[in-house]
């Protein structure tokens, strides 16, 4: 409400007159930013980076949840509720400052520097006061310890000890976890979940964003944001982890430099490395350093000896740390290689080493094709080590309800990469053989990995290992003129032996499914010329008044377009279809998947009989392309289709079965 020259906030329900409007806010656009709520001039990014800067950035209390008897109830502000907020008067606040990295750190072009910054008052009063608490709680803890009977022994929880001292300090490791989740929930860059209606914590993903609005959680309540929550979150989790392990059974962590250490000899071996430069895994940890060292220095000096996290060690290719892009990648290369050489002249004999990977590798195009500098890298450092990749092993590690996850196509699989050491007298290849070897070995590898059902988002990142299990089999692959082919140059002709391979499966669909393939490729849904149209049906031996008839295309006035999914009559039954098609029956299965879920695609699944697997297969190619063509939406959905398959197929089977006429014919 603007009145009196200034503006107050209040809280109204019902549905809004102007909902678009309402949507946007005081959003601007990408490059205004937001518009004044007095004026409504757009106020640019520089503006506000500006004023941050120089310290006249604030905030405004806009409304308060209660809980009220059904539900939460949303109320105005009130004077007296925002000067509460303000006379808290911390005692002591964090002075780290955070890392001038913008990839992962967002706030310190608006002034916010220094990890105290990302705090209200009020909020560093709650946490450096559960902080406090923690060292009280471990005395007394110590004191009932020793009154039920635990020696007083005096060897700290470090040293191994297990008497009264120990005990007290797991419990005060315990506590920090919890203030952990303090600091996570009850920060000023938290936003407000809708559907839950509670504050949604900081870290949805590896980075700490900028957010314009932020909810301020209540940590003496009940619900989120509140400590006695995170204890009892701590709580359950440790009685389901431990549930079957006896109380005398102990664990131990050991840390020890990568390139140097002697941990793996003999053993078994399964890593996760770091990836590239997709996380800042030491910048981010400061966030919770800081908290964790005023709680647990005493119980661990020497880990927290440093105000921050040891960071010029990290192997992560990290362009400000070390001045430039290029030195950054030279140092993850040099590091890795020397990480992966100790693993391999370590490995155990009888088993693989198995190292986990969930970096999306397409990432740019290049005049050798389409590479990543991130798995180029890594890739190069794990063979110059002496490995050799045997194999890959997609695996669903990624849930898809993550921030990163939700409405992307983002990756749902890590790919486990399956190495062994090169044999000494690996013969060498020429860079002919091994087209000729990719072109003989990866599409029956593409085929086992498709009925594995590995989603379409993973399918570029699981077929390298088929790729480069022929690269790595070879200790060199030289070109014409005797230069080694590199692993750049060796995930580009996978790639493109991947897309032929993918190309090669159109053999199996019929004409109109071949023709709306080629014709989707250029344009997509979009219209294009009837003339064009007609002579590309002509190359495909259909034509463009037989896929009207067939339903899946529309032709008027000289223009012609595919039907989108939401466009096809709900009612189709491929039974009764006189012309039915490959193409058809996909994007029949995304509409029914989008607007009858699951129980509707299976039905039609069903009806498909056989044929359906067919269905699968151009939904493969389809992501393909418009991933290739930066179509977002649409390959969302075939995506979707394939996640979905292995419970529609389940589904299907529950239905009625019968034999399934011949639908596809390959003459139409």
């Amino acid at each position: 409400m603007i009145e009196n020259g200034g503006y107050r906030f209040t809280v109204k329900v019902g549905k809004p007159k102007d909902p678009e409007a309402a949507k946007n806010g005081t959003s601007a656009g990408k490059r205004a930013a937001f518009k004044c709520l007095m004026s409504g001039t757009p106020i640019p990014y520089d503006y506000i980076r500006d004023e941050g800067q120089a310290g006249r950035m604030g905030a405004r209390l806009m409304a308060i949840v209660a809980e009220g008897p059904r539900g939460r109830v949303y109320l105005p502000p009130t004077p007296e509720h925002e000067r509460i907020a303000r006379e808290a008067k911390p005692t002591w606040k964090p002075e780290t400052p955070l890392a001038p990295d913008p990839r992962a750190l967002w706030t310190p072009p608006y002034g916010l520097t220094t990890y105290g910054d990302l705090f209200t008052p009020r909020q560093l009063v709650a946490l450096t006061t559960f902080s406090d608490l923690v060292g009280e709680a471990m005395e007394r803890v110590r004191r009932d310890a020793l009154a039920a009977g635990l020696p007083d022994d005096g060897v700290p929880l470090r040293d191994g000890g297990t008497g009264a001292q120990a005990y007290a300090e797991a419990v005060g490791v315990y506590l920090a976890f919890a203030l952990s989740k303090q600091a996570d929930l009850g920060n000023s860059l938290c936003g407000w979940e809708p559907i839950a209606q509670c504050p949604r914590h900081l870290f949805g993903r590896q980075a700490i964003p900028m957010v314009w609005d932020f909810a301020e959680g209540n940590p003496l309540g009940s619900s989120s944001g509140a400590w006695i929550v995170f204890i009892d979150g701590i709580v359950k989790a440790f009685a389901k982890a431990f549930e079957l392990v006896p109380s005398s059974a102990s664990g131990r962590a050991h840390q020890a430099d990568a390139r140097t250490q002697n941990v793996s000899a003999d053993k078994i071996v399964s890593t996760d490395p770091p990836y590239y430069d997709n996380i800042g895994y030491a910048d981010l940890s400061d966030f919770f350093n800081v908290w964790l060292r005023r709680s647990l220095r005493p119980v661990f000096p020497d880990l927290f000896a440093t105000l921050a996290v040891p960071k010029a060690e990290e192997l992560v290719a990290t362009p400000y740390r070390h001045g430039s892009k290029e030195k950054a990648e030279q140092f993850f290369l040099d590091g890795m290689t020397q990480a992966m050489h100790r693993l391999a002249e370590q490995a155990h004999p009888a088993f693989p080493v198995t190292i986990y990977y969930a970096f999306k590798q397409s990432e740019s195009e290049t005049d050798e094709g389409t590479s990543s500098t991130g798995w180029e890298t890594f890739l190069d450092a794990v063979i110059r080590a002496g490995f050799a990749i045997s194999g890959t092993w997609p695996m669903r590690t990624e849930r898809g309800a993550r921030s990163i996850g939700i409405g992307t196509n983002a990756l749902a699989s890590s790919i486990v990469l399956v190495c062994r050491p090169r044999p000494a007298d690996a013969p060498t290849a020429t860079r002919r053989e091994f087209v000729q070897a990719l072109k003989a070995e990866l599409p029956p590898a593409l085929a086992e990995l498709q009925k594995a059902n590995i989603a379409p988002v993973d399918l570029a990142q699981a077929a390298i290992g088929p790729g480069m299990a022929v690269y790595t089999r070879y200790a060199r692959v030289l070109d014409a003129e005797g230069r080694p082919v590199s692993v750049r140059e060796a995930l580009a002709l996978i790639n493109a032996t991947l897309d032929e391979a993918l190309a090669e499966q159109e053999g199996d669909f019929d004409a109109d499914t071949r023709w709306a393939i080629a014709w989707f490729e250029q344009h997509g849904f979009g219209e294009g010329e009837f003339g064009v149209a007609e002579t590309l049906s002509k190359a495909k031996n259909t034509s463009v008044e037989g896929m009207v008839e067939a339903g899946i295309l529309e032709s008027r006035r000289g223009k012609v377009r595919l039907l989108k999914p939401d466009e096809l009559p709900a009612d189709w039954d491929p039974e009764r279809d006189a012309r039915p098609t490959v193409w058809e029956a996909v994007h029949h299965l995304v509409r029914a998947l989008e607007t009858g879920g699951e129980r509707a695609a299976a039905d039609l699944v069903r009806k498909l009989g056989s044929h359906a697997e067919i269905a699968r297969e151009l939904a493969y190619r389809l992501y393909t392309l418009c991933e290739h063509k930066n179509r977002a939406a649409e390959a969302l959905s075939y995506n979707a289709l394939v996640q979905s398959w292995p419970e529609l197929v389940k589904l299907a089977r529950l239905g009625t079965s019968h034999e399934q006429p011949e639908l596809f014919s390959k003459e139409n």
